[in-house]
């Protein structure tokens, strides 16, 4: 337990030193980006909303999930069910879109074809946060049925969008996004397109504005440790307004990957956890136990009143009765090897 506890505090040390200055550069790039471009609003829409006034981000989307009620006699099939419609629910919840992306953070935490066939079909959404949002869930389960659905937005109109699919298929050694990546390299030379493994796509002048460049790093890195509550500037600003302790997930997510009863029980207690971050980070990291008693706790969360944290039981439940998640990385690097 002495070696975990010397290689938490390392992890978090790091963590803090480069996520925690990774996301203060998200927030000014984020504000910086919304007083420019936002249009002025009336002041007696602020004065109706406080909500939206302090943070725009935040506007049309709800926090709390609505109340449901549990059958304590529930069957497996309707558990899974009951998963399966958390699930679909939020990924069409045409009025929120943040919850949409909460959705597509949990679905990353599966593998199959029925999570893989939402994850593409959001990929295929007007908006562009929802379809960014998808093709960093694509590279989180770390799907190769999905490479095809992500070439296709190498052309999107959108530069956020084409430079993260080609960012996901990179990471997957699929490199034909590797013009786009050279043209970002390419900032202040050349700015036309350049053949690369007989792709060529368009590149937007976007992808050489200094601001633009800074939004793209920051949801890059940021969409790694942001984990249940979506990706990028927003799912932070989400976190923080719900007070959830980003510390405390670090350490959830170091001690997680020890499989002793003692972290176990740890965990299992942390699902009853005030602060709703904790929770949901929690359930992910008990998705790997296949017993009646964490799916049963786990099961218990369905009925959360934060998104974040009922979505990510539901993908989490699933795990733990058989559905398959993202390949290790020692499985991925042998599959590529073959």
């Amino acid at each position: 337990m002495n070696a975990i506890a010397n290689r938490v505090r390392k992890n978090l040390f790091n963590w803090k030193r480069s996520g925690l200055l990774l996301l203060a550069l998200a927030c000014m790039v984020n504000a910086a980006g919304r007083a420019q471009s936002a249009p002025a609003k009336p002041a007696s829409a602020a004065a109706g909303n406080p909500a939206a006034a302090s943070n725009p981000a935040a506007a049309g989307n709800e926090e709390e999930a609505p109340a449901v009620s549990l059958s304590l006699t529930a069957t497996a099939g309707q558990r899974t069910d009951a998963a399966w419609k958390i699930l679909t629910d939020a990924a069409g919840d045409a009025k929120h879109t943040q919850t949409r992306i909460q959705s597509l953070a949990a679905l990353s935490l599966l593998r199959s074809p029925r999570s893989a066939k939402m994850i593409a079909d959001a990929m295929l959404e007007p908006d562009l946060d929802i379809r960014t949002a998808a093709a960093l869930a694509a590279g989180q389960t770390k799907d190769r049925n999905l490479a095809a659905n992500l070439r296709n937005l190498l052309d999107d109109k959108e530069p956020q969008v084409a430079f993260t699919a080609a960012m996901t298929l990179w990471k997957m050694g699929d490199k034909s996004g590797e013009d786009i990546l050279m043209a970002v390299v390419d900032a202040e030379r050349s700015a036309g397109p350049t053949m690369m493994h007989g792709t060529e796509h368009k590149i937007d002048k976007d992808l050489h504005n200094p601001a633009m460049l800074a939004r793209m790093g920051v949801m890059q890195g940021a969409s790694m440790f942001l984990g249940p509550f979506g990706y990028g500037i927003t799912a932070f600003e989400f976190i923080h307004q719900s007070g959830g302790d980003l510390t405390r997930v670090a350490a959830i997510e170091q001690i997680s990957q020890e499989k002793t009863e003692p972290i176990h029980k740890e965990l299992l207690a942390a699902l009853a956890d005030k602060d709703p971050a904790l929770r949901a980070a929690a359930a992910k990291a008990l998705a790997d136990y296949h017993d009646q008693t964490t799916s049963m706790a786990i099961y218990a969360l369905f009925a959360d009143t934060k998104y974040p944290v009922r979505l990510t039981a539901a993908a989490a439940y699933l795990r733990t009765t058989g559905v398959p998640g993202p390949l290790p990385a020692k499985a991925i690097g042998a599959k590529a090897g073959r």
